[in-house]
């Protein structure tokens, strides 16, 4: 039995937790200058984590390069995200709220995952600390996904992602060069446009500190929002567009941004036949809603076009912000809508859920199916953009989803046992899964949230969510024995 390199590993975790360690000091300079007195609950976890992650640095480096193979890929994506979200809980349960291990966990994680779901119910009277670090959560674990999924995903082949493997996944150091730079790329194209969606909610109206932290939490299409009320607290349909707009940017491929701003290559974003399906969805979407509240509800045109569009990408990107309660449109728009949970945005976003590139390969297989049954004779093969899809990316694919959606009713079940309504059960796991926010019915619907919920409930859905940001199985393949064994 061959062990994975844990020096390597440790290290980088405790590189790891020093950033989050570093991170806190924001939001404790900002109740510090406000004067509130939870600075002292991030002072204090900037301690704890930071001296938990010196300690790895130093008793874990090492003279040689770290070893990170496939399997030190697989066990340091999860454990990372998991020790990540254990410290970021630490201002929760040491600030005045002083929240329980399950509900800190549970929050923290569910910002890093740029999840949305909040257990927190007086959003309106929190210290900025509090807020600002919600929403740094989002902004961190945004851009911490988009770079594993074009980096480290297509490597260890999960979920069909090794259709993206490019040159950034190889092992040289002309390679790692470039994935550095790719890195930086993406980087620089998410925080633009984070500070231009800042901009653009001061312009619409919104006060300074509400525009950055919701700036962040929107290209993050993460869902947490300043108000109990999120973004229908301020009754704007300026903001709403705004939000609408950014979000739908956020569920975007980053890498083919970052390729057309930085290389010109802006045809790249019109020929991706996942970005296509994208918009081609979210319009479709947002064109069917939009004509049963004209006709069934009877709202004008701008009213009907505005809350539709921003329901619908905000579902439809896993992003889950709520301008108004969306479950008493009618029948229609709900059902629509608990479709929408499953679904997500482009691969190498900030979204959840399955991904539209699963579904293009997922119909390009079933054209190839019914094509071969009248064309026998024929070599027909699925594509992707144009280019014949492997049978090895078609079954993780499909595996992927049989997985995805067998985790859903497992969890689902496992959330009812602790004697949680079944709409209130399944929705949780569905949003959870697919890192979305917001479930349905009274309890977690867009006008409740999850505080109510049993301790057991919570963590359930906590794993549901990392199950779900880290693609299932890149969790699941430790728990294999042939994982351990090499």
């Amino acid at each position: 039995m061959s062990w994975p390199d844990h020096h390597s590993i440790l290290y980088a975790l405790g590189t790891f937790l020093g950033g989050i360690a570093v991170l806190m000091a924001l939001p404790a300079l900002a109740d510090f200058v406000t004067g509130h007195g939870n600075w002292t609950a991030f002072v204090a976890g900037m301690g704890v984590t930071g001296g938990a992650g010196g300690a790895m640095i130093l008793a874990f480096r090492t003279k040689r390069k770290p070893v990170i193979g496939r399997r030190e890929g697989f066990l340091l994506i999860t454990l990372s995200w998991v020790v990540t979200c254990g410290f970021s809980a630490l201002p929760f349960m040491l600030s005045h709220e002083a929240l329980g291990f399950a509900d800190a966990f549970f929050e923290a994680t569910s910002g890093l995952t740029t999840t949305g779901s909040t257990i927190m119910t007086d959003l309106d009277g929190e210290s900025h600390g509090i807020l600002l670090w919600r929403a740094l959560l989002h902004w961190v674990g945004g851009i911490g996904i988009i770079v594993i999924a074009v980096m480290m995903l297509p490597y260890l082949r999960v979920g069909g992602m090794q259709l993206f493997r490019a040159e950034s996944s190889d092992k040289s150091d002309k390679i790692r060069a470039r994935a550095s730079e790719v890195t930086w790329e993406i980087f620089s194209i998410y925080a633009v446009l984070t500070l231009l969606c800042a901009v653009s909610f001061i312009l619409a109206g919104m006060p300074l500190f509400d525009s950055v932290c919701h700036a962040m939490s929107t290209i993050a299409t993460g869902g947490f929002a300043n108000k109990d009320a999120s973004f229908g607290h301020y009754g704007s349909p300026a903001i709403e567009w705004v939000t609408t707009l950014f979000t739908l940017i956020g569920g975007m491929t980053f890498a083919l941004m970052a390729r057309a701003v930085w290389h010109g290559d802006w045809r790249g974003i019109a020929r991706d036949t996942q970005t296509r399906w994208y918009f081609g969805y979210m319009i479709a979407c947002t064109v069917l809603v939009t004509l049963w509240q004209i006709i069934m509800n009877g709202r004008p045109f701008e009213s009907a076009l505005r809350s539709s569009a921003f329901a619908v990408v905000s579902l439809g990107t896993t992003a889950g912000f709520v301008a108004e309660d969306y479950t008493l449109w009618g029948t229609f728009p709900s059902a629509l809508f608990i479709v929408l949970l499953f679904v997500g945005g482009c691969t190498g976003s900030t979204t959840g859920a399955i991904k539209i590139f699963r579904f293009c390969i997922l119909g390009s297989f079933a054209k190839w199916q019914m094509r071969s049954l009248v064309h026998q004779h024929r070599v027909l093969l699925p594509t992707y953009n144009g280019v014949p899809v492997t049978d090895d990316v078609v079954r993780s694919v499909i595996g992927f989803i049989v997985l995805y959606l067998f985790g859903f009713a497992i969890l689902g079940t496992g959330v009812a046992a602790f004697n949680v309504d079944m709409t209130t059960a399944f929705s949780g796991v569905a949003q959870a899964l697919g890192n979305v926010g917001p479930g349905f019915g009274t309890v977690i619907g867009p006008a409740g949230n999850f505080s109510t919920l049993p301790d057991g409930a919570k963590w359930l859905l906590s794993a549901a969510m990392l199950l779900g940001r880290l693609e299932l199985l890149t969790v699941l393949v430790l728990f294999t024995p042939t994982f351990w064994k090499g």
